[in-house]
């Protein structure tokens, strides 16, 4: 099992590193939100585990992030912040499970185990979205037209995901920035034009039939 631990206190992700480690599963810690986040797009984990009050992005935000990208990633909020709103905020942000600290560490591995589990019967559903002969494999994360394996970046898979879960319906970019990027909309920037572009010559530009359509005015369509 491999896990993702964002921590940001050292002596406590060290107690867990040992905990973890005795058990044979593997276990890397990040210090702050911002490296969590980028240990996260690198690699898959079975089960995240994060704190709240974290430098740069708190575990919140990242666990908003982290669903938006992955909505089957099972995330574990480990928090010394034990109200009923500080647990309505992490479950709202998409957290599986929350964890009060202090807390016994036999408590977190069984947590751990269930919500691995449970990854591994979501596997088992084998979840695929679909416009036309565009494919994607949500659990694979792997994309493909009329057959052929197209190769996306981490946000350009994010954004296409986006668009063919609300296929039929037209998104604005203020819905594209909110929910792939999680930013509020800025209309100086260009940047949800950009990857559209990217988007369209990875999917469309060598197919006959075009699949994302500009609606003009009021945003995007995915629509076969």
């Amino acid at each position: 099992m491999r896990i993702l631990l964002v921590e940001d206190e050292v002596s406590l992700a060290s107690f867990i590193r040992k905990g973890i480690e005795s058990e044979n599963y593997e276990l890397e810690v990040a210090y702050d939100g911002l490296m969590g986040q980028r240990l996260f797009d690198q690699q898959p984990y079975d089960v995240v585990i994060l704190d709240v009050n974290l430098p740069h992005i708190n575990g919140f935000e990242l666990c908003r992030y982290i669903k938006q990208h992955s909505p089957r990633q099972a995330v574990l909020m480990l928090t010394a912040l034990d109200g009923m709103q500080d647990k309505e905020s992490g479950f709202g942000a998409g957290a599986d499970d929350y964890l009060v600290k202090p807390f016994v560490f036999r408590e977190l591995l069984l947590r751990i185990r269930a919500l691995a589990r449970r990854s591994v019967s979501y596997a088992g559903q084998h979840a695929l979205l679909q416009v036309a002969d565009l494919e994607m494999d949500v659990d694979a994360r792997v994309v493909r037209r009329a057959g052929q394996r197209i190769e996306l970046t981490t946000r350009e898979y994010a954004l296409l995901e986006f668009l063919m879960v609300n296929k039929g319906k037209t998104v604005s970019r203020v819905e594209i920035a909110e929910k792939v990027w999680d930013l509020h909309f800025d209309t100086n920037t260009n940047v949800i034009d950009v990857y559209i572009n990217y988007l369209r010559k990875k999917i469309d530009k060598n197919f006959g039939q075009k699949l994302l359509h500009t609606v003009v005015g009021m945003g995007y369509l995915m629509q076969g």
